[in-house]
């Protein structure tokens, strides 16, 4: 105890007067919120063949409303947004400016990479191809969100020149996609357009937060909030939109995959509310250090925390299916009692994942001793 409280001492007192804590804490709250979310509605078991994956929300399709609490990524694009264009407009230039994020990026990818291609080597005798080609559906489906978040960082030059036309035309973008697939029977493949123009809208909303708009779009948080929650409810009350903001498998449409009007909608509420969060967080990070200490090392590795909750899952999981399965673990998510088992092993989760983090952060960070990031 006296070591951590040494480390919250530590890094309260390295924390700079002028910090913006409550943009940190809105991004350790949409990485945390993914992780937890996809320990929820993921589950790995052992099928007559191999392993395979499914969802609680296939069997309990009432219960897609809670994925409204499970889905905050449109808040990690709205702080990456934020916090990109102003290091931008500190930046000396645009090259060594890029290549610093993409290292920062790539580094923890590449280790994930390397650990996993080891792994998957030594795995194959003992699971089978298409057991491991479950596993890696698993570990390498969060690389997508890496890569569409480096693209909307190397583009942030032109968000930032298009300004209030950002938003704009890429909610225009997402529409026309959307009518093109879904009311003139348009191409499926042209919904993966809507990959980069769906999160450009939270991306660009944060480069605006961080330039001249910025006291605009703080005051207009309860209307993006109000205007996407009822543009939301619209699209699936009168236009056939799913309620889950999720996959589900079997499911005709994903809201999220690829990014769906919707989802759009959904994503302009969240970064709403999160503007409307700012001060209250603000105030509250800065009278308890022993959670603002969590929130600054959850944010000096956000993407280590990110590419390896996956992995942290299947190796309980793992555990799971060697034991026959047990509730929760290895097993198929039939029901409410899968859920509150699952809930119930998170604790074992976020165990692995920190044992994880302790091994891998270094390869994100560069440097060995915790102190607060916003790179």
């Amino acid at each position: 105890m006296a070591d951590l409280g040494t480390l919250v001492r530590r890094i309260e007192a390295g924390t700079p007067t002028g910090r913006e804590r409550e943009v940190d804490g809105l991004r350790a709250f949409a990485i945390l919120g993914v992780v937890f979310g996809h320990w929820i509605v993921t589950a790995v078991y052992a099928g007559t063949a191999h392993w395979q994956t499914d969802s609680p929300l296939r069997h309990l399709p009432e219960y897609a409303p809670v994925t409204w609490l499970l889905q905050p990524l449109a808040v990690f694009f709205l702080v990456g947004g934020y916090v990109a264009a102003q290091s931008y407009a500190r930046a000396d230039g645009y090259r060594s400016w890029a290549r610093h994020r993409m290292i920062r990026l790539g580094r923890p990818i590449a280790v994930l990479l390397a650990v996993w291609t080891a792994l998957g080597a030594v795995l194959y005798d003992f699971v089978g191809g298409e057991s491991l080609y479950t596993l890696g559906k698993l570990v390498l489906s969060p690389l997508w969100f890496v890569l569409v978040f480096a693209g909307l960082t190397a583009l942030t030059p032109l968000v930032v020149r298009l300004g209030r036309a950002g938003p704009v035309l890429a909610i225009a973008a997402v529409a026309v996609v959307d009518l093109t697939r879904f009311a003139a029977d348009g191409p499926a493949a042209l919904g993966w357009v809507n990959v980069l123009a769906g999160w450009l809208v939270p991306y660009s909303l944060g480069a605006l937060w961080a330039g001249p708009d910025r006291a605009r779009i703080e005051r207009g948080g309860a209307a993006l909030l109000a205007g996407g929650a009822l543009a939301c409810a619209g699209l699936m009350l009168w236009c056939g939109y799913p309620v889950s903001m999720v996959g589900i498998p079997g499911e005709a449409i994903s809201n999220l995959n690829p990014p769906t009007l919707a989802a759009v909608a959904f994503g302009i509420a969240q970064c709403g509310l999160a503007l409307l969060l700012r001060a209250p967080l603000r105030r509250a990070l800065t009278r308890h250090p022993g959670v603002w200490a969590a929130v600054a090392m959850v944010n000096l590795s956000a993407m280590t925390v990110f590419l390896w909750h996956q992995s942290a899952m299947l190796a309980v999981t793992a555990g799971g299916i060697g034991a026959g399965g047990v509730v929760g673990l290895g097993t198929v998510p039939d029901g409410p009692l899968w859920v509150l088992a699952r809930i119930g092993w998170m604790p074992v989760f976020a165990a692995v994942l920190l044992a994880l983090w302790g091994l891998f952060h270094r390869w994100e960070t560069g440097a060995r001793r915790a102190r607060p990031a916003r790179s």
